[in-house]
């Protein structure tokens, strides 16, 4: 089974140190990926011609804001788990958008986890520590017709 890829899409670069510091201490050594914008994750992860076959048969995992400089976490979210070769990829929103209707259609359009940021820093550490045991525990399923 090839380790999982961690594709981290947050513009706060503390942010975005918080998190990794905190998947890290939580005992999770996997490769994390680190985009600032949402374009850049999704010509990562579906190419340029959105096709999605860059991530064909690759264990991933999306932690993924919705508040972004160039365009709305939701409409990534949207963009993954309505392609054929990302549809199974977990994801994980980390923001700090709490309202509730939102919170709903992100579990709507798939979203496995939804975590909203603390504004204090310790109960965000917290949050990421819990984000981090998730981790260690998540079994990315096998893409199907992927068996050796």
């Amino acid at each position: 089974m090839q380790p999982v890829t961690i594709i981290m899409v947050e513009d706060d670069p503390g942010h975005a140190r918080l998190i990794e510091k905190n998947i890290r201490r939580a005992g999770v050594n996997n490769r994390i990926l680190p985009f600032t914008t949402g374009g850049a994750a999704l010509d990562h992860m579906l190419g340029p011609d959105r096709s999605g076959l860059p991530s064909a048969n690759k264990a991933c995992l999306l932690l993924l804001d919705l508040n972004l400089p160039d365009m709305s976490g939701v409409d990534i979210l949207k963009a993954i788990k309505t392609n054929e070769h990302t549809r199974l990829i977990p994801v994980v929103v980390l923001t700090t958008t709490d309202d509730q209707a939102e919170i709903e259609r992100c579990y709507d359009l798939g979203c496995n986890v939804y975590i909203t940021k603390p504004v204090d820093y310790e109960g965000f550490a917290n949050a990421i520590r819990q984000l981090g045991l998730f981790f260690s525990v998540i079994q990315v399923p096998e893409i199907p017709g992927d068996a050796e």
